[in-house]
């Protein structure tokens, strides 16, 4: 085992910032937010101890964005300025594992570039969790290496904070106790001071915890919804082939440093955390990305491995650094949408990229663009019509008119891109957290509806309208959003009043509010 070496900061520093700022300069400025990130942003507008679909982390980054201006800049910010952190931690992993200046320059650029140019330019808990996860390894390793309590401290207090960030942390968690069982640290286990450090974990989770609880577990709640919608599609075959394919352009760093670990008896139980994580996660039907936080400890191992194997020969390093460079490269118009959506289309059919899977949605179709990207527009041009059919209403009408949208996308664009406060008041939706932040006490004569179809017979509060009109849609044909309509039901009677206020307090009950 190579002797840990000291960090390269000037090194380290300058890779953080290409990290900050590529993706803002790379991106094609026609793409708004992703779906998600506007749930994620609104969270921070209501600020609790946890919400339907995750943790309260990154919603109390999303109130300082709000603090900030609320600009598209700042809602990436976390994103970005996370993303350079998780580049630090890597290159400090590779430091501790013996990595001299050029090793800790291939492990930054290594998570500077492929799947993790996306994940951290998407504001969603991702880059906190794949953060948290990449420094609970960075402090294993120490553990393992100098036997300290303090790294037997932050190695707990890193999956406090991934607990808050989101609650996949608990597979990372088990691996790691896996991991440790097979080393010489197995004793610290139950030590009396390990044990005091996690209870005081436990008391730190416990806030989240009481909230979950005092609200029917939403968590379970979320869990089915996915599996029912997205996760049951997922196959073994597949999550490993992705395992690839994401991470196909730093490939000859993250598989040299899976055989490093596997190789080195030292590092041996790395293997084992790699393996636990996989293996949960396809037991437990896991997206694909959710196994991202573990790559940088084998991306910071693999440039070890290059290293050794160099010796005295830089230029095969260099070589290397440029096989990342040049698949980089090759893979960027997957990795961020860099061109506008028909360029980026007509390249897609050019290279047949649906036989490569890359084109299929949730509803396992495929389609002209990825689903992420395709879900970064349509937004501004369904807040604008909205707000014009809004506008266009007399003020009577408008004093007792809510604006409803079926999904927390279309309700947060609503709420981000107008300014007029007395609209923005009146957007709610019964999606996700959005439920449970509509006034226990609604009342409204007249509704504005945008949703993907016209409610059907079985939506019963809509037959209670007296009149009913289609007054626009969404017609960006690459967007996910297109064909969604904006819809003005007119005059509800007192019957569907009462039905829609029962059905909101009966759903807000399901989750104890």
């Amino acid at each position: 085992m190579l002797q840990a070496q000291q960090p390269r900061w000037l090194l380290i520093l300058i890779l953080m910032l290409i990290k900050i700022l590529l993706p803002y300069l790379l991106q094609d400025p026609t793409f708004e937010l992703q779906r998600d990130e506007f749930l994620y942003y609104q969270q921070g507008q209501h600020l609790a101890w946890g919400y339907m679909e995750n943790p309260p982390l990154i919603a109390w980054l999303a109130r300082l964005s709000a603090a900030l201006g609320g600009t598209e800049f700042w809602i990436k910010w976390w994103t970005v300025f996370f993303g350079a952190l998780t580049v630090m931690v890597t290159c400090l992993i590779a430091a501790a594992m013996g990595g001299r200046w050029w090793a800790q320059l291939l492990a930054g650029m290594g998570i500077i570039a492929g799947a993790y140019l996306r994940v951290h330019f998407l504001f969603q808990p991702n880059f906190l969790d794949f953060f948290c996860c990449t420094l609970a390894l960075y402090f294993l390793i120490r553990l393992v290496q100098t036997g300290k309590d303090n790294y037997c401290y932050a190695l707990v207090a890193a999956l406090v904070l991934g607990w808050y960030s989101k609650y996949s942390v608990l597979f990372i968690a088990v691996a790691i106790v896996a991991g440790i069982l097979c080393t010489p640290q197995r004793k610290r286990l139950l030590q009396i001071k390990t044990v005091v450090a996690l209870l005081v974990a436990l008391l730190l989770v416990a806030p989240n915890v009481w909230w979950q609880y005092s609200h029917n577990w939403p968590l379970l709640h979320h869990m089915q919804e996915l599996q029912d919608t997205q996760l049951k599609f997922m196959k073994p075959g597949d999550f490993l082939k992705d395992q690839l394919l994401m991470n196909l352009s730093i490939a000859v760093l993250w598989l040299a440093g899976l055989v490093y670990i596997i190789v080195h008896k030292a590092y041996r139980y790395l293997a084992l955390v790699y393996v636990l994580v996989l293996l949960l996660l396809i037991l437990g039907r896991g997206k694909s990305y959710y196994a991202l936080g573990v790559y940088p400890m084998l991306v910071a191992a693999g440039a070890v491995a290059w290293q050794q194997l160099s010796g005295k020969r830089q230029w095969l390093m260099g070589l290397v650094a440029v096989v990342v460079v040049f698949f980089v490269w090759v893979v960027l118009p997957m990795s961020l949408p860099i061109w506008p959506p028909q360029k980026l289309a007509a390249f897609y059919k050019e290279k047949n990229m649906e036989a490569y899977g890359l084109l299929k949605w949730e509803d396992q179709q495929n389609h002209a663009l990825p689903q992420d990207f395709a879900d970064m527009l349509g937004w501004k041009e369904m807040a604008a019509k909205t707000y014009r059919v809004y506008n266009q209403l007399p003020d009577t009408i408008k004093a007792q008119t809510v604006i409803y949208a079926r999904h927390y996308g279309q309700a947060g664009s609503l709420q981000l891109y107008n300014t007029d406060t007395a609209f923005v008041k009146r957007v709610i939706s019964d999606n996700g957290s959005f439920l449970l932040w509509i006034p226990p006490s609604l009342r409204f004569k007249h509704l504005l509806f945008v949703g993907h179809r016209m409610p059907g017979a079985d939506d019963e509060v809509f037959q209670h309208f007296e009149t009913v009109a289609v007054m626009d849609s969404i017609t960006n044909t690459l967007s996910r959003q297109y064909g969604d309509r904006i819809i003005f039901f007119k005059n509800i009677d007192a019957a569907g009043l009462q039905l829609a206020t029962d059905g909101l307090k009966q759903m807000k009950k399901e989750f104890g509010e």
